[in-house]
């Protein structure tokens, strides 16, 4: 059976019969995947393994099994081993990105708040359209710009504070690498379309495991940390991981970008509300002003999406 996302574009545009079920499916898969991404700060916060090197290995642990199970049921045992050997070096560099931005919103738990993190890493689908520009001249509209200059700005007065010591520099800074190796996976895997990369993100969590795993000064844990560890690996990053996948090739890229962009906005609310760490005023303009520019931005696509839709559409 041939996937969705290797479908010519004429055939999707030829199946618009079940677009509006499809839609609607689309959108249900991205909202809850970035639902369950948005518990990660709460996951970071609540386990009480001190190194961060062993919370990483098991995480990337039970997030490879269960993205590797979901490769296994999908596809089937070989269809599995081939879509692994044909993601080609597109796949192995999301893989590295991936392994490189996990890592690094693991440590910067224990450095940052959790609402710097996520909010930060919101800026992600605009700086993706910089480093485009950058390697490949692929121009970006005059609105683009314009939206990621603000997040710029909207980033500076999140990390203002960190020069009054009250947010760590070291945070604020892998934060900015978890956004950077995002986007950089963002915009190989649009240039190489062809390549699925879901066995590149299984890699990723894998290369994660394995590099963790000799920095641990210890792979024991408690029961307690080894339940909480199996829901921040399966749950919140696996989970999510398969439902975005999933429901984004079902959504024009905009939508399924607007809509993940619920996970920095929920993020910091499950923190406040079920750990009480309140954002501090700083963190709550900047990401108030990065948020503004990436709807604004995302809704702009999405009207000028559905008018190219319009015309091109016969009647």
């Amino acid at each position: 059976m041939q996937h969705p996302d290797m479908m010519p574009q004429n055939k999707a545009l030829a199946g618009q019969g079940n677009s509006a079920t499809e839609f609607k499916l689309g959108i249900f898969l991205v909202a809850a995947a970035a639902i369950v991404w948005s518990f990660g700060g709460f996951f970071g916060r609540i386990v009480t393994v001190e190194d961060s090197w062993t919370v990483i290995f098991w995480r990337s642990v039970w997030a490879s099994l269960f993205l590797l199970a979901f490769m296994l049921v999908r596809d089937k045992p070989k269809g599995t081993v081939n879509i692994f050997r044909t993601m080609g070096w597109p796949g192995i560099c999301v893989a590295l990105c991936f392994a490189c931005a996990s890592t690094s919103f693991v440590v910067a738990l224990q450095y940052t708040s959790v609402a710097n993190i996520l909010l930060i890493q919101a800026g992600a689908p605009l700086l993706a359209a910089l480093i485009a520009w950058i390697l490949f001249r692929e121009k970006a509209s005059l609105p683009t710009w314009i939206a990621i200059f603000v997040v710029i700005f909207g980033v500076s007065i999140m990390v203002s504070e960190s020069f009054a010591g009250e947010v760590s520099p070291i945070g604020d800074l892998l934060a900015l690498i978890l956004t950077l190796c995002f986007a950089i996976a963002t915009v190989i895997t649009r240039r190489y379309a062809h390549v699925r990369m879901l066995p590149a993100v299984c890699l990723g969590t894998m290369i994660a495991a394995v590099l963790s795993g000799f920095m641990a000064s210890s792979l024991v844990t408690s029961a307690y940390d080894a339940g909480i560890l199996v829901a921040f690996g399966a749950l919140n990053l696996g989970l999510g991981l398969a439902l975005f996948v999933t429901g984004a090739r079902l959504l024009p890229s905009p939508i399924a970008a607007l809509i993940s962009t619920a996970e920095p906005m929920l993020g910091p609310l499950w923190v406040w509300i079920l750990l009480n760490e309140t954002p501090t005023k700083f963190t709550l303009i900047g990401g108030a002003i990065i948020l503004i520019a990436i709807l604004a931005h995302l809704t702009w696509q999405l009207i000028h999406h559905r008018r190219v839709m319009v015309v091109a559409t016969p009647n």
